[in-house]
């Protein structure tokens, strides 16, 4: 008699379990980007004491509604600045959202139920409040200037990093 192979479990596909950053495919990294849009948004650091507000004003190239980059595969020639995450660079960079999938994943820990690996919507995150969905506005509607006054603290973040 032949038995029917067990199905894997949700916990046997967690390949953000078993493999480090850099064994995943490119498939795999890019799932995980939850598309909250927090890394999205314009930063400042204070010069004196280096530490990092995060502000509500995005990226001329962010889209609002999807949380998602308007032009992903040109995002490093269009805006210079734009910071592409490796599995060598994402444990360095200290100003990555504390809720972000990739930092979560660098530091031994579990993605949250929200995110679209565990819950299987991308809906989730937009859902329960995480993401930056329809609460940011273009740099390019921004005055310079007025950037320091649009500091905000998002959903899971410190105020300062």
């Amino acid at each position: 008699m032949t038995q029917t192979p067990k199905p894997q479990s949700t916990q046997e596909l967690a390949f953000w379990k078993t493999k480090n950053m850099a064994e995943m495919s490119r498939e795999e990294w890019e799932s995980l980007c939850d598309s909250c849009g927090k890394c999205c948004c314009i930063r400042l650091e204070d010069e004196d004491t280096g530490a990092i507000y995060i502000t509500d004003v995005a990226c001329k190239l962010f889209n609002p509604e999807t949380c998602r980059c308007g032009d992903y595969a040109n995002r490093s020639k269009l805006v210079p600045d734009c910071v592409t995450l490796t599995p060598v660079n994402v444990s360095q960079l200290k100003w990555m959202p504390q809720t972000c999938a990739y930092r979560l994943v660098s530091e031994g820990k579990d993605l949250p139920e929200y995110h679209h690996l565990v819950s299987g919507s991308r809906d989730t995150i937009h859902e329960v409040g995480m993401s930056v969905q329809d609460a940011v506005t273009s740099e390019v509607l921004v005055d310079e200037d007025d950037i320091p006054t649009r500091i905000v603290i998002w959903p899971g973040e410190p105020d300062i990093v």
